[in-house]
């Protein structure tokens, strides 16, 4: 009769209470400022490359491919989190509906596996380009990039339905107060009604296997590129040096948070925070800058791009 009672009232439960990155109106001030020029600078550097990308037919390459994707992404993973956390920096309660809760969930997962699997393929399609330079057109054709493009999104779509699926399931009560800025499944399911122990298992199978075998695979392929890169001459081994590095600069960033959280019960750590402000903020504005700064290509795209803007503006 009890257990009846207790499933009856969860069904009331129609929003969370974030609780943001601190209480302390100052902090939050400061906070405020720091996303808002994070997610400017976010936006106009991602959407920067891509129109670069777009724009020079030289970089119609299966590496500028998927950085364009890399972009694009980054653009859509910064706007699921950043946006809300802004306006709630302006109001005390940071109300989110369980079904905005949920949606910001599924998004937020189907952006970041979708990352994790386009890295994994850009880290092939260096390993490629660098060890079979001369099958690199054969083997990477654009049948196949539009095929492994497909085949991640894909991946990333599904890995988001059954995470929200799991969650979406559970029975919620008091207390309805998630201790983030943001609505992540760790978070979420504590406040479950019910015993998630078995859910928290298959979260660590699902997100946390994903991110360390695919942080395993990166991590061989740049072991064979680099031993790799010993035989070829210094011009050829600076510039593939410089792209794996941007490469694997933005691979642990982005791969360090998913293990850190993921991979691990849905205990609270005060790290958590820190790494959730990299995963959804600091990380997303790296990548332009890693690689336009780290690519010779890009930056003389941009420049000729830059030049156009500015003749066409002084007519």
């Amino acid at each position: 009769m009890e257990e009846a009672v207790l499933l009856n009232q969860t069904t009331v439960v129609t929003c969370f209470r974030l609780r943001g990155l601190s209480i302390n109106q100052n902090v939050q001030m400061a906070a405020f400022a720091m996303f808002l020029v994070f997610y400017v600078l976010t936006l106009i550097g991602n959407i920067l490359i891509v129109i670069t990308i777009i724009d020079d037919h030289h970089l119609h390459t299966p590496m500028y491919f998927f950085l364009s994707n890399l972009s694009f992404i980054d653009v859509c993973h910064s706007t699921v989190t950043v946006p809300k956390m802004l306006i709630d920096t302006w109001s005390e309660e940071k109300l989110i509906s369980f079904d905005a809760c949920v949606t910001q969930m599924f998004f937020l997962h189907l952006f970041a596996c979708t990352e994790i699997f386009l890295l994994t393929v850009m880290a092939y399609d260096r390993y490629v380009a660098i060890c079979k330079p001369l099958q690199y057109m054969t083997v990477m054709s654009w049948k196949v990039c539009v095929l492994l493009a497909v085949a991640l999104w894909t991946g990333g779509t599904i890995h988001s339905i059954a995470l929200t699926s799991l969650t979406i399931k559970l029975p919620y009560c008091d207390p309805d107060e998630i201790d983030n800025f943001f609505c992540d499944v760790p978070q979420v399911i504590k406040l479950a009604c019910t015993d998630t122990h078995i859910i928290e298992i298959l979260i660590v199978s699902n997100s946390g296997l994903i991110s360390v075998v695919c942080f395993v695979v990166l991590v061989v392929s740049y072991a064979v590129i680099l031993v790799s890169l010993r035989q070829q001459i210094s011009e050829g081994r600076r510039k593939a040096l410089s792209t794996c590095a941007a490469h694997l600069t933005v691979v642990t960033l982005f791969l360090g948070h998913c293990i850190f959280i993921y991979s691990r019960p849905s205990t609270s750590l005060p790290e958590d925070k820190v790494m959730s402000v990299f995963f959804t903020a600091v990380t997303p504005l790296l990548n332009p800058i890693i690689y336009t700064l780290q690519n010779e290509d890009m930056k003389n795209a941009l420049n000729k791009l830059m030049g156009r803007v500015k003749g066409r503006e002084k007519k």
